[in-house]
């Protein structure tokens, strides 16, 4: 492949590095979350080098950050790349950051080769993809398709009650642009995979055909303060209790469907006053069931639903949902997952087609836009953890593979 452009792998890794050391956690991880001083920082310095490399920013109301690229016709709508830079609390320094500084790569790699492109190409990173300060995960991708409203999002709190609009305003990024609302010609993201199926065979690109649908969920629970010394056993209305009781059942639920592949998970307990000696009054349980086929994952669900009146009555509390999410990969788009697959072939790299069993900001701009998705391994897997490991000699066949499946997005006509 002759015209193939190859993005220089030191300097994209010496910027991967450099990210990996704002907002340093446990030994070898991150603990970048949404809206921390960390992120500011980490925000602040990729904002830098996109201007640095010709991109002017833009901020929405939700903070997604943009960096555009001018195309030879600008009024056409921009091919999009990119992820997110917030880490879980106890995260790695490769999810959803190679997506997002790959994208920058790539515009710096043709600036290096002097190459215009027809459609303007745009970097983007999503604000709290992670949700692990601001529940659920993905909102800011979420309201840019219109899953969620804005102020919605901006009213969500975090575990201290601090506002998301305010967080964002305190760390300089509550922007102006309007949330969505604009056309786009296409949306890749490149991902580590967060599984082991890439590592263990030996395969660098993987090409993501569609994924797990999930069904999240947050269930409040009502109980009632007592001591926990003389209160008898059949008075006591244990918050804390009935949200284990649910902890429980999704997980009996993973564990009935996982011969097929299905997942329960118990994500959270949160409880107050949480404390000895004392019975807790208030819990909010958080969880989320997958499959790979749809009518599974409701069935799933579905048990989810019918066990919650069982828990509240053996805890003797009351139970109600608060929030409930959904979402799915089966938008992802033929041509585009063709492009990137052919793409693949013609570089020269063997690829892997694979189903994406956790969330992305994908999946939301799916709704409004043809969008593909790239992994990349990591190793045995590991992922939301400081363990967290990739490489770039595994993870530039991927880079490679998006930089010519996005330019040839954005010279078509």
């Amino acid at each position: 492949m002759n015209d193939a452009i190859r993005v220089d792998e030191a300097r994209y890794w010496k910027t991967v590095e450099r990210s990996g050391e704002i907002g340093v956690g446990r030994p070898g991880g991150l603990a970048r979350v949404a809206l921390s001083d960390a992120d500011r920082q980490m925000r602040d310095e990729f904002a830098r080098w996109c201007r640095e490399a010709g991109c002017t920013i833009s901020v929405d109301r939700v903070g997604n950050l943009f960096a555009r690229r001018a195309g030879a016709d600008d009024s056409l709508p921009p091919v999009v790349l990119g992820s997110h830079l917030d880490t879980q609390v106890n995260g790695g320094k490769y999810d959803g950051i190679v997506g997002v500084l790959a994208g920058l790569e790539i515009i710096r790699t043709l600036n290096d080769r002097g190459i215009a492109t027809r459609r303007p190409i745009e970097v983007v990173s999503w604000t709290n993809e992670e949700g692990a300060r601001f529940s659920p995960p993905m909102i800011a991708s979420g309201a840019f398709a219109g899953a969620y409203a804005l102020d919605w999002v901006l009213d969500r709190r975090d575990d201290e009650g601090k506002r998301l609009g305010d967080e964002l305003a305190r760390i300089g990024y509550a922007g102006e642009a309007p949330v969505g609302g604009r056309r786009l010609d296409s949306y890749f993201e490149l991902h580590i995979e967060q599984g082991p199926l890439l590592d263990a065979k030996g395969v660098d690109v993987g090409v993501v055909t569609h994924g797990y649908t999930a069904h999240g969920f947050i269930v409040e629970v009502a109980g009632e303060t007592a001591h926990t010394g003389p209160w008898p056993m059949d008075k006591r209305r244990n918050a804390l209790v009935g949200a284990a009781m649910l902890a429980v059942a999704v997980n009996d639920i993973g564990w009935k469907y996982h011969p097929t592949g299905g997942k329960g998970t118990a994500a959270r307990i949160a409880a107050w006053p949480n404390r000895p000696g004392i019975l807790s009054d208030w819990a909010q349980f958080t969880g989320d069931v997958r499959h790979e086929e749809p009518a599974r994952a409701a069935a799933m669900l579905e048990e989810f639903e019918r066990a919650v009146p069982g828990c509240a009555q053996r805890a003797n509390v009351d139970m109600k949902f608060l929030e409930r999410w959904t979402w799915n990969a089966d938008l992802f788009d033929r041509d585009c997952i063709a492009l990137v697959r052919d793409t693949a072939k013609r570089l020269g790299y063997p690829s892997l087609d694979i189903a994406s069993q956790a969330g992305h900001d994908a999946y939301f701009i799916a709704r409004v836009a043809p969008t593909a998705m790239i992994f990349t391994p990591c190793r045995d897997g590991i992922t939301h953890n400081n363990r967290e490991h990739a490489t770039i000699e595994r993870t530039l066949p991927g880079v490679n593979v998006l930089a010519n499946a996005v330019l040839a997005r954005a010279q078509h006509a």
